[in-house]
C-alpha cells in the first residue's frame, strides 16, 4: 500500500528558498497535507493557495513578521501539538521548530534541515546581524537556552536528517550530534535562460535583512559609480536606500519574467553575505550569468571560481570592490554556466529525495 506522507514547514510567511523547497515536496508527494505554524497568503507564493495547508493554533493570534519573536515561546508547543499519527512519512522542512513534531515508533520522519536556527546557536551572530533594539534582544537572550534546550531534544526525534549544503552538515553535526545526507536545494532552471544582449548593471537578488550583507554592495558601488539593480524587500530597506547613491536602484519584489530577464542581462550577480546554500547564484548560472560571491559556506559549494563566478576573500567593501573590478565578465561561456546550473534542477532534487525516502522507509 502507498505510504500516507505529511509535509511540515516552520512558518510560510516569505517567498524564498525554503519555501520553494516544500512547493518541491508537494509536488513530489500532490496528496501530502502540509502542516505549517502560521500562513500569511499574501506574502508567500501564491502556490499555497491551491494546497492543504493546516496551521496551528498560532494562525488565531496577531502573529506578524515584526513581532513573532515575541512568540517564540509558543512555537515549540504549536509544532508538538499536532496530530500526525496517521501518516507513515512525514518530511519536515526546518530552520527553527518543525522538526519538533511528535511521531509515533511506526513514522519514518525525515528532516530537510535548512540550518539548525541561528538564534539558538549562533546568538551573538543573530542579535548582531538582526539590529535588534534592547528590548528584543533582552528578550532573546532571556528565552535562548530554553530553546537551545528544546531544539537539542527535538532533534533526536528525527530519524533521518537531510542537509541542504556540506556546511549545514556540520553544523547539524556540532549541534545535534547528528549525521546528514547533503541533498541540494532545488533550483527552477527551466524558469531562465540566456541572452545575448547584455547590460551595463551588475544585479542582487535577495530579501533585503541586516544579515544578508547588502550594505557591503552598497557601499562598493557607491565607491564604483556602476549600476547596481538591487531585487527585493525587508527591514533593511530603509537604510540600504539612504545610504545608496543615485547609481544603485531599488526595485523591490518583481514578477518572474522580469526577474528572469534581469538575471540574463546583468553583468554579473553580488552575492555579499554568508549563506547556508544560496541558489541566487545558480538562478544568475542558469540564466548564463556569472556571481561574485564573498568566500564562505554555501557560495563554496555552488560557484567554481573561474567558471561560473569570482570570489572576494574578506568580508569588505574595498574587497568586493576590486573584484569587481578585476573580473572580466565577458570571458565566462554561458552554455558552461547553463549546465553547471543543471545539476542543481528540481528534477534532480525530486529524485534524490524520492529515492532517499523510500530507501529509508523499505528499511523500516
Amino acid at each position: 500500500m502507498k505510504p500516507r506522507v505529511a509535509i511540515v514547514h516552520d512558518y510560510l510567511v516569505d517567498s524564498g528558498g525554503a519555501e520553494r523547497v516544500v512547493i518541491a515536496l508537494h509536488e513530489l508527494y500532490p496528496d501530502a497535507p502540509i502542516y505549517t505554524s502560521v500562513l500569511d497568503a499574501q506574502t508567500t507564493f501564491p502556490d499555497f493557495r491551491a494546497m492543504d495547508v493546516r496551521t496551528s493554533f498560532l494562525q488565531r493570534l496577531p502573529v506578524r513578521k515584526s513581532n513573532y519573536k515575541f512568540l517564540l515561546l509558543f512555537f515549540p508547543l504549536a509544532f508538538e501539538s499536532f496530530d500526525l499519527s496517521e501518516y507513515d512519512i512525514v518530511i519536515s522542512s526546518a530552520s527553527a521548530f518543525a522538526k519538533g513534531v511528535v511521531t509515533s515508533s511506526e513514522t519514518l520522519h525525515a528532516c530537510f534541515c535548512h540550518t539548525p536556527p541561528r538564534f539558538a546557536w549562533r546568538l551573538h551572530e543573530y542579535v548582531a546581524q538582526e539590529q535588534m533594539g534592547r528590548v528584543k534582544q533582552a528578550f532573546i537572550q532571556l528565552i535562548v537556552h530554553y530553546l537551545r534546550g528544546w531544539d537539542y531534544a527535538a532533534a533526536q526525534r528525527v530519524d533521518e536528517f537531510i542537509a541542504n549544503s556540506q556546511a549545514t552538515a556540520r553544523r547539524i553535526r556540532k549541534n545535534y550530534r547528528r549525521d546528514s545526507i547533503v541533498i541540494n536545494p532545488p533550483v527552477a532552471v527551466e524558469a531562465f535562460a540566456p541572452c545575448d544582449d547584455i547590460g551595463d548593471y551588475y544585479l542582487i537578488v535577495s530579501r533585503l535583512a541586516p544579515y544578508k550583507r547588502i550594505d557591503l554592495a552598497v557601499q562598493a558601488f557607491n565607491e564604483l559609480r556602476v549600476p547596481l539593480k538591487i531585487v527585493g524587500a525587508g527591514i533593511d530597506a530603509a537604510r540600504l536606500q539612504k545610504m545608496a547613491a543615485p547609481n544603485i536602484e531599488f526595485l523591490g519584489h518583481v514578477p518572474q519574467n522580469r526577474l528572469a530577464d534581469l538575471y540574463a542581462r546583468c553583468r554579473a550577480v553580488i552575492f555579499p553575505g554568508v549563506e547556508d546554500f544560496g541558489i541566487v547564484p545558480l538562478e544568475a548560472n542558469a540564466a548564463g550569468r556569472p556571481a561574485i560571491a564573498f568566500a564562505a559556506a554555501g557560495a563554496l559549494e555552488t560557484i567554481v571560481e573561474g567558471v561560473t563566478g569570482a570570489f572576494f576573500h574578506e568580508q569588505t567593501a574595498a574587497a568586493l570592490a576590486q573584484v569587481v573590478r578585476a573580473t572580466d565578465v565577458t570571458c565566462f561561456d554561458a552554455r558552461a554556466l547553463r549546465q553547471h546550473a543543471e545539476q542543481f534542477s528540481q528534477a534532480r532534487f525530486k529524485e534524490r529525495i524520492a529515492r532517499f525516502v523510500e530507501e529509508k522507509w523499505q528499511s523500516r
